[in-house]
């Protein structure tokens, strides 16, 4: 499991947080992988691209899984 640290913001828009801890190539994949549903936030399936990802919660792609905190 990958941490991720929130430094100066509350919140990190989803399909960018798939692209910073190098879960997807670039911003468009990661949408186009969000959007087929291939993306889990804290256990359930999230389809909303920039879905504000907050210090506390897990994201999932394909067995990797990133804790933001």
């Amino acid at each position: 499991m990958k941490e991720f640290h929130l430094e100066d913001s509350e919140f990190i828009p989803l399909c960018d947080l798939l692209k910073i801890v190098d879960f997807t190539g670039s911003g468009a994949e990661a949408k186009h992988l969000i959007a087929e549903g291939k993306v889990k936030v804290d256990g359930e399936v999230e389809l909303r691209k920039r879905c504000k990802i907050r210090s506390g919660q897990t994201v999932d792609f394909q067995g990797k899984v990133v804790k933001v905190i």
